[in-house]
């Protein structure tokens, strides 16, 4: 059987966050297509940095456990690309820029995607996905 392709992508904060919250749903999946190897995570060091900072807050009830645990595995397979440029006007939000800038620098050399449950904050391309789009695509790859 042949392995299904490597599926390079950025996962927006709020994916995270819904798939440590609520685990069997499309943000789970993706997720779990992380932790299972199927999907390289694309960060930087400002991606990282809000992953810890809005994992660790208290109103969402995320086990300081659960989230360094997650964290550490991020970590482990992620590619970070340090060098994205985040000069991205097109992205009104300047903390939604980073997410954006990694997809858009790891486009030049694979076929990246980024994974939003906000995607009206993002210009509308076919490499901007919902996590339930981000599954259809995932389920694809392992045909």
């Amino acid at each position: 059987k042949e392995t299904p392709e490597m599926i390079y992508a950025a996962i927006d904060t709020n994916v995270l966050v819904s798939a440590l919250l609520h685990f069997n749903s499309n943000p789970g999946t993706v997720l779990l297509s992380v932790l299972k190897g199927e999907t390289i995570p694309l960060v930087n060091d400002e991606i990282l940095a809000e992953y810890r900072e809005v994992l660790s807050r208290k109103r969402l009830k995320i086990s300081a456990e659960l989230a360094e645990s997650v964290l550490t595995r991020l970590a482990a397979c992620c590619l970070n690309i340090a060098d994205a440029s985040s000069e991205y006007p097109e992205v009104t939000d300047p903390k939604d820029r980073c997410f954006y800038a990694v997809t858009m620098s790891e486009r030049e050399s694979e076929d990246a995607l980024l994974v939003t449950g906000n995607i009206r904050h993002f210009p509308v391309k076919p490499y901007v996905v919902t996590p339930a789009q981000f599954v259809e695509i995932l389920q694809k790859s392992r045909k």
